[in-house]
């Protein structure tokens, strides 16, 4: 669990330090390539010293308390993992597609079910979903660049997202998806396989 929580930040791009005794593979490679930093031993409040938020995932409800106590106490924002009543912010479950990120929240309630949906949604949305979205965003460039309205634009974008262009580059159509991109927004582009 730890380490999913040091990945999320890391993704953020927070400055993280892990405190433990040991360290499981993952977070021990991590620190070895210089990407966290690790205090090893026992938790006490000197921990917080610089933080802006801190994350308590021990086994040991006693300590977490105490993690939440202290984090309070000198103003930084705690989550204490899967215990709601001492957390000040949830970190939803999230799928991330390239510049595609949805979130699953449950407000704390069940993490296990934001995991389940999350799952679900990745079954719906899969990688190629990053390519694709990149695709949109060059072709909102080449649109805006054009000179229309916005009221024109937004009718562009919204029938490009409404038309068959996912399936057909998911298919690899290509020809029919240039056909239609030229189609909606005059715009002519080659197009590569998505992934």
């Amino acid at each position: 669990m730890a380490a999913r929580k040091v990945e999320r930040l890391l993704e953020c791009g927070a400055v993280v330090t892990v405190v433990a005794r040991d360290l499981e593979d993952t977070l021990r490679e991590r620190v070895q390539a210089g990407q966290i930093l690790h205090r090893e031993g026992e938790y006490d409040e000197s921990c917080l010293a610089g933080a802006f938020l801190v994350i308590g995932a021990t086994d040991r409800e006693e300590v977490n308390e105490r993690i939440a106590a202290d984090g309070r106490a000198r103003g930084i924002l705690v989550n204490i993992v899967d215990d709601p009543r001492h957390c000040d912010f949830i970190l939803p479950a999230l799928l991330t597609r390239g510049s595609l990120t949805i979130a699953v929240s449950t407000d704390g309630k069940s993490p296990a079910l934001a995991r389940r949906i999350r799952e679900e949604l990745a079954e719906r949305f899969g990688p190629e979903y990053a390519d694709y979205l990149e695709l949109l965003g060059r072709l909102r460039e080449q649109v805006i660049a054009a000179g229309r309205s916005s009221a024109e634009n937004r009718e562009i974008f919204t029938a490009l997202v409404n038309s068959p262009l996912y399936d057909h580059l998911r298919a690899e159509r290509r020809e029919e998806a240039q056909a239609l991109i030229r189609e909606i927004t005059g715009v002519r582009m080659e197009l590569n396989k998505i992934d």
